[in-house]
């Protein structure tokens, strides 16, 4: 079983959360980051969660990358026909991070730039890979990491849920061993404070999910922020 802490924060500049983040049983955990005008962030990201829950509450389990692909899928489809139907949510769309543990092994599907890292053994690495314009210049070697976090257009995406017709959604499946820790989080966390930081606060604080929403908020807090934190025992 796993040991989970999960927060959330507006943040200090931002005047409503367009982030949403939910746990659903048995192991299996969402954060998405709503994107567009007005609420229809909000909107679009909220979509995301219930609909994620309510395809895995009639699926079979384990719930593996493909059955999480085929939940982000169904949400694209809904969210673009809402916002087809709302002339208010025209352009919305989300994130989607999806991780699910069912006894040794662990599934992910994923769209966008909200992340999951892995703490194994004193490594601390991300595992899923962002679906941003930086990104791409740092996989070709024009950016470093570091550079990419400080770009004018790190917020731009090359996937979204609902902001086009066909997503491409990264999938995989891994072994998952005891004493394995993983962080879902909205890039509110990672624009904020580095991957060193962040380890340090998963390795030290009692909860490690309070923790890093406080350590966003001291660095600026100019994003909101979730994270959720699952320990397998």
């Amino acid at each position: 079983m796993a040991k989970i802490f999960q927060a959330t924060h507006v943040g200090k500049v931002r005047n409503n959360n367009e982030d949403s983040l939910i746990v659903i049983e048995p192991e299996t955990f969402v954060v998405a980051d709503g994107m567009g005008g007005a609420s229809a962030g909000e909107v679009a990201s909220q979509m995301l969660v219930e609909t994620v829950k309510d395809f895995l509450t009639k699926a079979a389990r384990p719930y593996d990358e493909k059955i999480l692909a085929q939940a982000i899928l169904l949400a694209n489809d809904k969210i673009l026909n809402t916002a087809r139907q709302h002339e208010e949510y025209l352009g919305m769309g989300t994130t989607a991070t999806i991780l699910s543990l069912d006894g040794g092994q662990g599934y992910f599907a994923h769209v966008g730039d909200s992340r999951i890292y892995l703490l194994r053994n004193n490594i601390f690495k991300q595992i899923t890979e962002d679906h941003s314009y930086v990104e791409t210049l740092v996989r070709r070697g024009e950016l470093t990491a570091e550079e990419a976090r400080v770009h004018p257009m790190k917020n731009v995406l090359t996937q979204a849920v609902g902001a086009m017709t066909n997503i491409y959604v990264d999938q995989a499946s891994f072994p998952v061993e005891s004493g394995d820790v993983f962080l879902l989080c909205t890039d509110g966390l990672t624009n904020m404070i580095d991957d060193e930081l962040i380890l340090q606060i998963i390795k030290t604080a009692e909860n490690p999910a309070d923790a890093l929403i406080d350590a966003a908020l001291n660095a600026g807090g100019r994003d909101n922020v979730s994270v959720i934190v699952a320990g397998v025992d």
